[in-house]
């Protein structure tokens, strides 16, 4: 093409991503329908976000799909009576160019979405608790603020921190509101003083001071029936965690962290162990989160003899500054200046989540000086043989149309580094020019994950199906 027909093309896409942005808002707002381009979310963001939405997918599907196509999919959407539903209209933009039939793209869509009109009535209001406002705090604050728009049920309604200063309250908000690693946060944020809360895009959020989780009524608050997610790590077992249950308005507690004679969830994986009457919950490690799913996809097709997980790990809070006393091996040394060797359970943690690989696998993890997004190398003996070209088919394949889209991810880009994938939704995002295999028994597969961002995304899945919030995916996909 010319230069003035790829600016005029630009140009057209440009105008129907911004066309596009109305239509979406008013069915998530008034209907809660999530809209996703190949489950990238495409609620509430920019015409450029948009844009690099159907390129992202694009990359993953093979296929063209642009918003040329997803457009009228949008408008379809609009006559029909949709209620509490994801729909991913990327999916049926493709399904439609290989349909092939005698339907209108009208009837197409209403035909895919027959199942979705009403098909979730749930509207019950679910309170959510956050104790501790650290890094993975904030984050689920953000994810759960963003949620509120389309009337969701679940309501982030308070946090829980112990006061550190006469200007706490406007500290918390400062940190909630700017943030080094995942930019500013979309929207507005107040401080009440009087009532000791933060606003945040209408979202009135108390800020309670406390020492201890059994020393609060949160009916003093209007709070009841609260999930409370315990973010601090101080707590990992039953003992320790059900101090949260002693407070009034408590119902159940959820763990962002590994925990200890509990039961360790993953999303994607083992989440149907969760029973309505657990009280008491762990989301596991960030992790565990990006390597259960991967493992348990080659797992389930291949086999997995056994292996050796080395993560490539972004520093943290928990190691120092500058050189110091740690309690730690080597986690004393400034982190901001080594890489340092260090211990992870993840690799043991898998079989919590997925038995099947219990006592298969070894760990490893190196803490390099990067502030978030890691990678885990995953270096397997399988049960049979497999080619490169095969086993990235059937991962990309994976990450499009398995019960493990939202957790699984794919990306060939030639120079894909960590800090592109800060922001990933995905629990982990398989790179496949990095995979080896060649046709032998044994293969690597490189997986990156924001290790904050991507797990607070998978603590929130946990949350919406410990919470029976979860929407429903259309189109279906087949059995």
């Amino acid at each position: 093409m010319s230069q003035e027909q790829v600016f005029s093309d630009w140009k057209d896409r440009e105008a129907l991503a911004e066309a596009m942005i109305p239509m979406i808002g008013k069915v998530y707002r008034e209907a809660n329908v999530e809209v996703s381009v190949y489950g990238r979310n495409v609620v509430n963001r920019s015409v450029i976000s948009i844009l690099k939405s159907h390129r992202a997918a694009r990359q993953v599907e093979k296929n063209e799909v642009s918003v040329h196509d997803t457009y009228p999919v949008v408008v379809a959407m609009q006559n029909l009576n949709l209620a509490n539903v994801h729909v991913d209209i990327g999916k049926l933009a493709t399904g439609f160019q290989s349909y092939g039939g005698d339907m209108s793209l009208q009837e197409y869509v209403a035909q895919e979405l027959e199942d979705a009109v009403n098909a979730n009535s749930n509207k019950t209001q679910t309170d959510i608790v956050l104790y501790g406002f650290g890094r993975i705090g904030r984050l689920l604050a953000r994810l759960l603020i963003d949620k509120t728009g389309g009337g969701q049920s679940l309501r982030l309604r308070a946090i829980v921190v112990r006061k550190g200063s006469d200007n706490d309250l406007q500290k918390r908000a400062s940190l909630l509101r700017r943030d080094s690693v995942h930019s500013n946060f979309q929207g507005t944020i107040t401080v009440d003083e009087e009532n000791s809360a933060i606003i945040a895009n209408g979202n009135v959020i108390k800020v309670i001071y406390a020492s201890a989780p059994d020393t609060i009524d949160y009916t003093d608050y209007g709070i009841s029936n609260a999930v409370i997610i315990d973010n601090t790590g101080k707590w990992r077992d039953e003992d320790g965690l059900s101090l949260h249950l002693r407070a009034n308005g408590a119902s159940k507690v959820m763990l962002t962290a590994p925990g200890k004679g509990i039961k360790n969830i993953v999303m994607g994986v083992n989440q149907k162990d969760i029973e309505d009457t657990d009280t008491i919950l762990s989301a596991a490690s960030c992790t565990t989160n990006a390597i259960t799913p991967v493992l348990k996809a080659l797992h389930d097709k291949y086999g997995v003899a056994n292996g050796h997980v080395e993560t490539v790990h972004a520093y943290t809070n928990d190691q120092n500054l500058i050189d110091n006393y740690h309690k730690g091996d080597r986690r004393g040394r400034a982190a901001g200046l080594n890489m340092v060797l260090t211990e992870t359970g993840a690799a043991k943690a898998v079989s919590k989540a997925l038995p099947e690989l219990e006592g298969k696998l070894t760990g490893n993890a190196i803490r390099v000086p990067t502030p978030n997004v890691s990678m885990a190398i995953l270096n397997l003996n399988l049960e049979q043989e497999v080619q490169r070209d095969e086993l990235n088919d059937y991962l990309r394949n994976m990450a499009i149309h398995s019960d493990l889209q939202k957790q699984i991810d794919f990306t060939t880009s030639r120079e894909a580094v960590s800090s592109d994938f800060v922001g990933s939704r995905a629990a982990g995002v398989v790179d496949g020019l990095a995979t080896i295999a060649s046709g032998g028994k044994s293969c690597v597969v490189y997986v990156w994950y924001d290790n904050e961002y991507g797990y607070s995304c998978q603590v929130v899945r946990m949350l919406q199906h410990v919470t029976k919030t979860a929407l429903p995916a259309f189109p279906k996909e087949p059995v």
